[in-house]
């Protein structure tokens, strides 16, 4: 099973390797900016594998670049508190 197969494996994946950059002195600009880059390569490459994904697949296919960003921020906020530290 693929770590986008679920929802709280996806999160704790992207929680480490969140805490992985912050530790390594990841500035928050590049980290804001490189979930957006993520998003955007998600969106257009990589098919959604649970409803999750599908509404942020969803959401992020009707959002301006801004709305884009935001989207990118708030889910670097939702996984900053899982994984392991």
């Amino acid at each position: 099973m693929s770590v986008l197969d679920n929802w709280s494996e996806w999160k704790n994946f992207l929680g480490d390797r969140l805490h992985q950059a912050q530790h390594e002195g990841m500035d928050g600009k590049v980290v804001s900016e490189l979930a957006y880059q993520i998003g955007d390569y998600l969106s257009n490459q990589v098919e959604a594998k649970n409803d999750q994904e599908k509404v942020l697949a969803d959401l992020w296919s009707v959002a301006s670049p801004e709305e884009q960003h935001a989207i990118a921020n708030m889910m670097v906020k939702l996984v900053n508190n899982n994984g392991t530290r």
